[in-house]
């Protein structure tokens, strides 16, 4: 009975409607595609839910994975327009849109906050200021400041983006790059520095400097020191000489002295020439083989350069980076203060806001490819040793438990540049104008009080 069942034709609808299927099979896809209202498959609910699971299907989908770098996906990059804050300005110098922002005198200002003593500077100082922060740092790290250091000095206060940092445009180098002037190197920094006292049409303003900000300052200064009215290094970056190095050349001259004067008047003694020209030749000989090392060694040194320079610019050191900052980028502002638990979540965003500009851990790998490669005259004079030239007054400002730059190194900084100042504010690390803004304020506006508060207004030109 089944077996007859089995063989029998289908029925007349049925018959009607395998055709049509079949027919069905054989359309175009354009064709195919066309289909009845209804609830979506399950790949299309996939595809409008992929980081989670789809509603009705009772499954759960993988979460996509996310390049974050600081807690920032790194999928959604922008431009610094779109990063830039209601008082954000772009001046464009040999090339590079510089982020950075001014503060005038009298902006918002509440007058029943201020004290005799502004009141006095306001008056008799009137030299604009020009903020230089420090590395892996932006114009964030001045908000605190800016509005009272512009009713301190009585006149607009200025604070930038080096490139590498903060908003300002990320230039991307090759190794034939015929630019004259670097954007990421120490000499640009200077100069754009320079410019922006022209731009608040200053002959000379107050620069004030933090960690690696301070070798900026310093060079700015040497670059044209008239431009400069005075220095103020906070927690200083800058290598400054212990106590005695010159005392012990000194002596080690006066030795050598008396040993050739004692020789002179020693009697002659024929062993004594011949076991001297000895050793004249052996020190001949030795400096011919030193410098013979010494070329193998500038050959070698200039092939590894090339070769970490080509790494550098590399897929796999943008990767590094990333993974470098995800890893320790909060820790590292957190270790810069001295309560780490004060660092509040609007201080992270600060910090962390400019690696969602587009470039920049290409931009900061560039920034270290210029300071290994630095083709500065080896002629020139290493800042460390020119300390003693400068003339201008000279602030230097620590804290006392600074983890990054140790206070002892500002104390012989403080101590290798006449007339200079040192002041230690107490428990505080690497950033005093964020960490003890009102102690920092206090301490600079004693500084400008002492160097340019004078009764006689006209024994300096107002800058502004």
């Amino acid at each position: 009975m089944l077996t007859l069942l089995s063989l029998r034709p289908p029925p007349p609808a049925v018959a009607n409607i395998l055709p049509s299927a079949a027919a069905a099979q054989s359309r175009p896809p354009l064709l195919r595609a066309r289909r009845t209202a209804g609830p979506p498959p399950p790949s299309a609910a996939a595809a409008e839910f992929p980081a989670g699971s789809v509603p009705g299907s009772g499954t759960q989908m993988p979460p996509r994975r996310r390049r974050l770098v600081a807690g920032i996906d790194q999928d959604e990059l922008l431009d610094p327009d779109a990063l830039a804050d209601p008082d954000s300005s772009f001046y464009e110098y040999n090339g590079v849109r510089v982020h950075h922002k001014v503060c005038a005198h009298g902006e918002d200002e509440d007058s029943g906050g201020q004290s005799s003593g502004s009141a006095v500077a306001r008056s008799q100082v009137g030299l604009p200021i020009v903020l230089l922060h420090g590395f892996g740092a932006s114009v964030f790290s001045w908000s605190r400041v800016m509005r009272p250091l512009a009713r301190i000095a009585g006149a607009k206060v200025l604070a930038f983006d080096r490139p590498a940092f903060g908003l300002t445009s990320r230039t991307r180098r090759s190794g034939d790059d015929t630019k004259p002037l670097n954007p990421y190197s120490m000499a640009f920094s200077a100069m754009a520095t320079l410019a922006f006292i022209d731009q608040l049409g200053a002959g000379k303003a107050v620069l004030v400097g933090h960690s690696a900000g301070c070798l900026v300052a310093v060079e700015a200064y040497f670059e044209a020191p008239e431009r400069v009215a005075a220095l103020v290094l906070v927690a200083p970056a800058i290598f400054a000489p212990r106590k005695g190095e010159k005392e012990n050349s000194a002596g080690e001259q006066e030795g050598a002295d008396k040993k050739e004067s004692d020789d002179n008047n020693a009697a002659p003694n024929p062993f004594a020439r011949i076991w001297g020209g000895f050793l004249g030749m052996c020190m001949w000989l030795a400096g011919l083989v030193l410098k013979l090392v010494m070329a193998v060694q500038d050959t070698v040194r200039a092939l590894s350069t090339k070769v970490l320079v080509a790494f550098l610019r590399s897929s796999l050191a943008a990767s590094l980076v990333r993974l470098i900052m995800d890893k320790f980028g909060v820790t590292g502002v957190r270790n810069a203060w001295y309560d780490p638990s004060k660092v509040t979540d609007h201080v992270i965003q600060g910090y962390t806001k400019p690696l969602r500009f587009k470039g920049w851990e290409t931009a900061l790998l560039e920034y270290t490819i210029s300071m290994i490669t630095d083709t500065s005259p080896k002629s020139r004079v290493p800042v460390s040793k020119r300390l003693s030239e400068i003339s201008c007054p000279v602030l230097v400002v620590t804290g006392d438990t600074d983890r990054l730059v140790p206070a002892s190194n500002a104390e012989r900084l403080a101590r290798a540049i006449p007339g200079a100042t040192l002041e230690v504010i107490k428990n505080c690390g690497h950033l005093p104008q964020e960490e003890r803004a009102e102690e920092f304020l206090s301490v600079v506006e004693r500084f400008l009080q002492r160097a340019f508060g004078t009764p006689d207004e006209h024994v300096f030109q107002a800058a502004v």
